[in-house]
């Protein structure tokens, strides 16, 4: 009778501890998931491109730094700056180009670029056949489909044609109407003789036998502020230890794409494209890699900035030029960096 008793008692014992140890997991999970920030991230749009981001969310970075992040992907620079302006986002992320057009228009609370994402441009010139001997030159006479008046896509391809003594209003033309996501499809329907393509559009018509890549605009612009995070300065006085937190966490996933080849990127990355398979993502990313995409820090430089607003200004889409330390703030992007 003994014997049962104290069994009874150890089995109690033993049941009450599995208990009390649940309920305590339960109350910290929960109190670390109450401890997590929300930030709401808008990107213009969802692309292997900017692989270091997707790496800082899928490897638990954003966690790690204290936040729940919610990306929605805006189609469009206009669409993620008026969400930030709306304040349906906290950050941005787009061409610095558009906070220079908020700040020319006399917004109250402008939009601050706190860090800088790419150094080059992601797109590429695809032509219907293969052209291994391939110069500028050869758009000559032809049409191109292109990108959105004063898109960063846009006037970068127009700067390299300035470059190349070559006019974009007279030598060439260039159809402005397609719809950013709709140009590949566009073009292997029998639109336009070249066409400048992101990633995955560059790829899928190499692989449809539809296009063939014949220049980088990455490689031919030389090193230019692409992308880049932003926020409303009011938001960035208010939150300055979210930003920080925010930016620790995407230098994390650029030190990643330091270290690590692009099949390892690509793995790390694929959750975020599902529909991609992981050769062409393996492809994709060794593409951008090769070209020196991705800045090892987030610090968007003065002279970057000064070479933003030359390209602006060659394509008449300058109205002011506000000055560096009105529109970039390098605090965050420096100490994430430990510079």
């Amino acid at each position: 009778m003994k014997k049962n008793l104290l069994r009874c008692l150890t089995m109690l014992l033993c049941i009450t501890a599995v208990l009390s140890a649940s309920l305590l997991t339960g109350c910290s999970a929960k109190k670390n998931s109450q401890e997590l920030t929300k930030v709401t991230l808008n990107e213009v749009a969802h692309s292997i491109f900017y692989a270091p981001m997707y790496v800082a969310i899928e490897e638990g970075y954003f966690e790690e730094e204290g936040i729940e992040l919610t990306l929605i992907t805006g189609f469009g620079a206009d669409k993620t700056m008026t969400a930030v302006l709306s304040g349906e986002a906290d950050i941005g992320f787009m061409g610095p180009e558009t906070t220079v057009y908020t700040y020319n228009q006399g917004a109250q609370d402008y939009v601050v670029n706190f860090a800088q994402l790419t150094q080059r441009a992601g797109n590429f010139l695809v032509a219907r056949e293969k052209m291994p001997e391939f110069t500028w030159s050869d758009l000559k006479g032809k049409e191109v489909l292109g990108g959105r008046k004063g898109g960063m896509p846009e006037m970068v391809f127009e700067y390299i044609l300035k470059q190349n003594d070559i006019d974009p209003s007279s030598d060439l033309s260039i159809d402005q109407s397609i719809d950013f996501g709709s140009t590949a499809a566009a073009f292997s329907g029998g639109k336009g003789d070249f066409s400048v393509e992101f990633e995955p559009g560059a790829t899928s018509l190499e692989l449809e036998g539809a296009g063939y890549v014949v220049a980088s605009l990455g490689v031919d612009s030389g090193y230019v502020p692409y992308t880049a995070f932003s926020a409303k300065a009011d938001y960035m006085e208010k939150n300055s230890d979210v930003i920080q937190k925010f930016t620790n966490a995407l230098q994390k996933g650029m030190d990643y794409v330091q270290k690590h080849s692009p099949e390892e990127i690509a793995t790390a990355i694929a959750p975020q494209f599902k529909e991609t398979d992981s050769q062409t993502l393996t492809a994709i990313v060794t593409r951008y890699h090769e070209q020196d995409t991705w800045k090892e820090n987030l610090v968007f430089e003065e002279d970057s900035y000064q070479l933003l607003l030359d390209i602006l200004s060659d394509a008449g889409e300058l109205m002011g030029s506000p000055s560096y330390q009105e529109l970039v703030d390098t605090t965050y992007a420096k100490k994430a960096a430990g510079i």
